[in-house]
């Protein structure tokens, strides 16, 4: 078998199975927060949106449209684009860099764990990638030769990057940048057939930009300024490590190394080289730079993107000049990269290895919980009245509930997390940023207080009061992964109704009953001892604090694995004000509580400690729990 049959085998087996493994994980793992959003965009089609042009929206309608409303319908399209990525990095590697290494390079587009993954998810990143591949083969094609297929295909790449995501632009300012650097890019773009190319990929943000004109500039705004600090600050510097992990080492070294000897070394080079060399350093750089004043979070992680793509081919190249014990440690961290991201996706969509997570600052928020939220608001909205209006606190969990209910349509409550993911605009334009005061039916309201930091919950409470007067004691707590993941479902009345704390006339002496508290909302609480993953022996001492605005606390109980096993004596000083200052809990500063727990011996191990919290005004509320090590008696 000569090198160039070997390396195709070699290609052809990577792909068959990283395609398989990509299916068997986009059929398992639950629904991210922004496909469900994409989705949502596609059941209102529009030429763009928000946060994005259409693209992503258009191909998740697809999706569904095609297969069914559930998630691996919905991620096809993603993971057939995503499929299709290696095989022109190959044809880009053996067109300009040898046959052999061509292939090689489509098998480094496998095992890279960026674009080894991609498709997996329903996201923008996914036809943004493709656009940029063939952006760069077109234009490897026309510093060649012009022809008008190669125009064409510049056109179509271009189009189809303006249609997927506003950082396009950059990749198209950095392309041409290089082109007009190289001699024989300068006479690229004196061609007609090139300029009309250019011209058809410039149309193709016109419904982005009639979209901006029509709406305030809303998705410009929160593109280039709401989402960045734009000030220095030293995030920037995780790029560089944060990269290297990702791509792995020896990889990323390659890829630089790819980047000098295309962009630098080699001259004369053939432009192709210089080309692609060049447009990957300066992203790279360009990137690097950002990060030190963009969200620097989401700059350092798929960003660089069209940059790899880009460096692939040479990379195959350089790797054949690596010695052989360095050039197969090379390729092994590539395989063990890509096998450990897809094992991170497996484990997330296990739901034992997720609960596993439960109270780390690595679960998987935006995974977990949405089809016991969506069971549970089945069944409550079955034991209401007909008609109940279903509404949202924040656009994720509107969107999760649209998505496992079939209703795009569910009202969502303004929310800082609207503004920040610059989704916003978008529902006030559907109609779905509601106020549930003004509904004339009874409302189920699903509350997320997790998706917001824990020392901002009583501000936004009370923001809500200020909205929609006391909220009623919660019908339900539904508690997933231990409470990682934790909804509070309220039934708001219907708002000609009075409501059932509203003033009443005393019948005996004519006079009205106090006003109602400014304020009812879900209890707040916290486990100073024992701290999260602490050993403790059987028997062992819980202090911490609970509180509940307007109404107070009358009990507060210990829960082990669920099951009560201690009733905390309530009512001890202990003043919150620094934390949570302009508590409205009428027992303030007394909300201090402390219980002591005894356990057989036989309960010896890992066991996962919680609170139940009884309100006065009747509501039982199940506390977030934290995982403890409960160690043998002798010791």
């Amino acid at each position: 078998m000569d090198a160039e049959q070997r390396a195709r085998r070699v290609f052809l087996a990577c792909w068959a199975l990283a395609c398989a493994l990509k299916l068997v994980v986009a059929a398992r793992l639950p629904l991210f927060v922004d496909e469900a959003f994409y989705w949502q965009e596609g059941r209102h089609l529009a030429v763009a949106y928000s946060d994005l042009p259409g693209m992503t929206a258009w191909l998740a309608w697809l999706g569904t449209t095609l297969g069914g409303e559930h998630v691996l319908a919905l991620r096809m399209p993603f993971l057939l684009i995503g499929a299709l990525l290696p095989w022109w990095v190959a044809r880009i590697g053996g067109r300009w860099f040898g046959v052999v290494h061509g292939w090689q390079a489509g098998t480094l587009a496998v095992l890279l764990p960026l674009l080894g993954t991609l498709g997996i998810l329903a996201l923008p990143d996914v036809p943004l990638a493709l656009a940029t591949v063939l952006c760069l083969h077109a234009v490897a094609r026309l510093l060649h030769q012009v022809t008008p297929l190669g125009a064409l295909e510049l056109a179509f790449g271009l189009a189809l990057g303006a249609l997927s995501h506003y950082r396009f632009a950059g990749t198209v300012l950095v392309a041409v940048a290089v082109i007009a650097w190289l001699p024989q890019g300068r006479r690229l773009l004196r061609d007609p057939r090139v300029l009309l190319a250019g011209l058809v990929g410039a149309l193709a943000w016109l419904p982005l930009l009639w979209w901006n004109l029509e709406h305030g500039e809303a998705g410009l705004r929160f593109q280039l300024l709401d989402r960045h600090p734009w000030s220095l600050h030293a995030g920037g510097l995780a790029f560089v490590p944060v990269q290297v992990l990702l791509v792995t080492p020896l990889l990323a070294l390659a890829l630089l190394q790819a980047a000098w000897v295309t962009g630098w070394k080699q001259r004369p080079a053939r432009p192709q080289w210089r080309f692609l060399g060049l447009f990957g350093a300066f992203v790279l750089a360009g990137l690097f730079v950002l990060g030190f004043f963009a969200d620097s979070e989401r700059v350092s992680f798929h960003w660089p993107v069209p940059a790899y793509l880009a460096l692939l081919p040479a990379t195959a190249m350089v790797l054949h000049g690596w010695s052989r014990p360095w050039r197969k440690a090379a390729w092994t961290l590539a395989a063990l990269g890509l096998l450990v991201a897809m094992g991170g996706y497996l484990a997330v969509s296990v739901p034992a290895l997720r609960q596993a997570s439960a109270g780390s600052k690595h679960y998987p928020r935006n995974f977990a919980g949405w089809e016991p939220l969506a069971t549970a608001v089945r069944e409550e909205l079955a034991a209401m009245p007909p008609g109940t209006r279903l509404l949202a606190e924040d656009f994720k969990v509107g969107a999760e509930l649209g998505f496992a209910l079939g209703d795009p349509r569910i009202a969502v409550l303004d929310h800082p997390l609207n503004h920040a993911h610059g989704r916003a605009p978008q529902l006030r334009l559907w109609g779905l940023q509601a106020d549930a005061a003004a509904a004339d039916v009874p409302t189920l309201l699903v509350l997320a207080p997790g998706d917001l930091p824990f020392k901002h919950w009583l501000q936004r409470y009370h923001d809500l009061c200020a909205r929609l007067g006391p909220l009623p004691a919660p019908r339900r707590t539904v508690m997933v992964d231990h409470g990682a993941q934790r909804f509070v479902l309220v039934e708001l009345p219907p708002a000609a109704a009075p409501s059932a704390s509203a003033p009443q006339a005393s019948e005996a002496s004519g006079q009205q009953d106090p006003a109602p508290p400014a304020c009812v909302a879900p209890a707040l609480a916290y486990v100073d001892s024992p701290a999260p993953a602490a050993r403790v022996a059987p028997t062992f001492e819980v202090r911490g604090w609970a509180f509940k605005e307007g109404v107070g606390l009358s009990r507060v109980e210990v829960t082990i694995d669920g099951v009560v096993v201690a009733e905390a004596d309530y009512g001890s000083a202990f003043d919150v004000g620094g934390h949570f200052p302009g508590s409205l809990d009428p027992n303030q500063p007394q909300v201090g509580f402390q219980a002591r727990v005894e356990l057989p011996a036989s309960q010896a191990g890992r066991h996962w400690l919680g609170l139940r919290l009884h309100g006065g005004d009747g509501s039982v509320e199940l506390w977030p729990e934290q995982a403890i090590e409960v160690e043998p008696a002798d010791r």
